[in-house]
């Protein structure tokens, strides 16, 4: 649940030396993990950090009047990132940097001093240490399951807080319809009913500027007023970008979990796809520019972010597919070969002459495969891999 603060020229202020403080603390634990090699004594754990936190405020005044709530919290994450990394199911945590990273979080039970109130029917304040009653955008109700809280300053200079609540899933409508998606660039979603669906993204006059704002950051001196200023405008571009397409994912998924009762999509390994092509000094890639320019399409169409959603809005009901071959199967009478797909868009069988998008064939494809196998027309079983591969026959006449 996330709210748009608004805080005054003080209190923003104040926030800024609160992120810098969670900033500083965490990368000094960064650094102590990174200080280990083999043979030395294990890094601190959470304990000892925050021993040596305490120790550190009563040396610098700077760090004691900063927020002790403040601080800690950063450790506190710092160790669950640690115990996620080893757990296998993160990536390790690294530096956080100035400008990027601007964010710090608050834990506490409701009724403590740190609570949240409602001024009126668009209005909210919650309490922040250090920094009082700070207004925000009242757009939802505050459920008492929020422990903690956020705070978070984005590129755009936007501050936001986001409580920690578990949203309730969406009931799917008990029919047992089933839906299979394939996902594009082109076309960001193609269902399996035929809709095509496309996350949007910058308007023409809008892209237009941001490309003139890139070429005057490039001409801009490092450190200057002017390149901060033009940093903000792109900041602002990018982060009404990134706005349109999350609420694009949002209105989609959870149409889709509504009209649905099970969601088929691609297993795809998008940290995989999405890798650089500029390879090594040694060995360099080849259509790095065009590589990149895929790249940052595949990030556009919210391609992970749609079926993380998924997956939280209804649990149990999407599944993964094996993606081999389902864009070059027909879906009317399971012919595969790569020739039938003629263009992006266009899918003409060479064996029985179906045309259909190519997007929504495929999302065919993936909605009738189950266990990993894939239905023809004819009725049979086959496997993903493995459909029907026979060359066209002649048709025999009479006579």
């Amino acid at each position: 649940m996330r709210f748009r603060l608004t805080p005054t020229p003080a209190q923003e202020q104040a926030l800024l030396e609160h992120c810098s403080h969670a900033r500083y603390v965490w990368n000094l634990a960064v650094e102590q993990h990174q200080h280990w090699r083999p043979g030395r004594r294990s890094a601190p754990g959470y304990t000892e950090q925050s021993r040596q936190l305490t120790e550190a405020r009563k040396e610098f005044s700077w760090l004691a009047a900063g927020s002790q709530t403040v601080q800690q919290q950063a450790l506190r994450d710092f160790a669950q990132a640690m115990a996620n990394f080893f757990a296998g199911t993160h990536r390790r945590p690294t530096w956080r940097k100035a400008g990027k990273h601007e964010g710090f979080r608050i834990v506490g039970k409701r009724g403590c001093h740190w609570d949240v109130r409602r001024l009126s029917r668009k209005t909210g304040q919650v309490w922040i240490p250090k920094v009082g009653w700070v207004r925000f955008r009242w757009s939802r109700e505050v459920t008492d399951e929020a422990k903690s809280f956020r705070v978070r300053r984005d590129r755009a200079g936007r501050w936001h807080a986001a409580f920690a609540v578990i949203p309730p899933s969406v009931d799917g409508p008990g029919t047992g319809q089933v839906v299979g998606i394939d996902r594009g660039v082109a076309v960001s979603a193609a269902l399996s009913t035929g809709e095509r669906l496309s996350a949007p993204g910058l308007r023409n006059t809008e892209t237009n500027r941001l490309r003139r704002l890139q070429r005057r950051l490039a001409r801009a001196e490092p450190g200057s007023n002017r390149r901060a200023r033009v940093k903000m405008a792109i900041g602002r571009l990018k982060a009404r970008e990134t706005d349109r397409r999350k609420d694009w994912v949002e209105q989609t998924s959870t149409a889709l979990a509504r009209r649905y009762d099970v969601i088929r999509v691609e297993d795809l390994k998008i940290r995989n796809m999405v890798r650089s092509a500029r390879g090594t000094p040694n060995a360099p890639g080849t259509n790095v520019r065009a590589k990149a320019g895929l790249n940052r399409l595949i990030h556009a169409a919210g391609w992970g972010l749609l079926v993380t959603r998924l997956e939280q809005k209804a649990p149990g009901r999407v599944e993964k597919v094996n993606p081999a071959y389902t864009s070059q199967i027909c879906h009317a009478c399971g012919y595969r070969a790569a020739e039938s797909r003629e263009s992006q868009a266009v899918f003409r069988c060479r064996a029985c002459g179906h045309v259909d998008h190519a997007d929504v064939n495929a999302a065919k494809n993936i909605r009738d495969i189950a266990v990993g196998r894939t239905v023809t027309a004819r009725g049979a079983l086959q496997p993903l891999g493995g459909a029907m591969n026979r060359e066209p026959q002649p048709v025999l006449t009479s006579g």
